[in-house]
């Protein structure tokens, strides 16, 4: 049995070259549901918002028939697709993060731009899966086969390469502009950081921050301790860069 399938817009970049924008014509088995239909040919869940069957909304349990035709779109940015019965769960209300191991620089970063990211260094594909689940976070990676897992409901696959560029990448595609608050989550685990008295942190800091700087920040979560050295000039640069490229077309 076969299906034919038509995939739209970006949809298209998880497909071999050869394969983009004409319509596939992809086997399948009567166990299968469309959702099994459009991962197998390489495209993961977590980028579909809508597809149809034959022009009818369907959702990803569906069961396809011999000769349907399947089409799938990704997540609408301007068009109104009015009453149509979206497969992807609503946004969620608070965006919170998980990122696999191999994007510590983009967790890094979006730390420092004030977004809540998790990026624990010893989960492996199931417990990241997991902990997307129970706690209601997106989860970023470069693995398709990890956004394939069926417990993952919010997920984006990043296609660049260097941090900066992922950051920028996540905050356009989610439209995050509005939530960043740079300086406000500690860079080593993500907790909220709030001002404190030197007096609550004197006896933790060397020689000569105490003589030099008086005034501090302090990890809710690690306890870390953060004050204005010689480093925030080079921070103060790199969130000026970021919000320079956002502000770009």
């Amino acid at each position: 049995m076969s299906v034919d399938l038509r995939v739209y817009a970006e949809l298209n970049d998880f497909l071999r070259p050869d394969e983009r924008y004409p319509v596939l014509r992809r086997p399948f088995r009567a166990h299968q549901t469309v959702k099994d239909v459009i991962e197998a040919a390489g495209i993961p869940h977590t980028e579909v918002d809508l597809v149809l069957v034959n022009g009818q909304p369907v959702a990803f349990d569906q069961h396809p028939h011999d000769g349907d035709r399947i089409t799938a779109y990704p997540v609408f940015e301007t068009l109104d697709i009015g009453r149509a019965t979206k497969v992807r769960p609503r946004p969620l209300r608070e965006p919170r993060f998980v990122a696999d191991v191999n994007l510590g620089g983009l967790a890094k970063l979006m730390r420092l731009m004030g977004l809540d990211v998790h990026c624990p260094w010893d989960a492996d594909d199931a417990a990241l899966a997991e902990l997307s689940a129970a706690q209601h976070r997106i989860l970023l990676t470069r693995d398709r086969g990890l956004l394939k897992r069926r417990n993952v409901t919010h997920g984006v696959y990043i296609w660049s390469d260097r941090p900066v560029d992922q950051i920028i990448e996540v905050i356009r595609r989610l439209d995050l502009v509005e939530r960043l608050a740079p300086f406000t989550r500690c860079l080593r685990c993500g907790g909220a950081v709030v001002a404190v008295a030197k007096t609550e942190v004197e006896d933790r800091l060397e020689p000569l921050t105490r003589r030099h700087y008086d005034t501090f920040r302090q990890c809710r979560d690690c306890g870390r301790v953060y004050w204005q050295g010689s480093h925030q000039a080079r921070l103060n640069a790199t969130v000026e860069a970021i919000r320079t490229e956002l502000n770009q077309s």
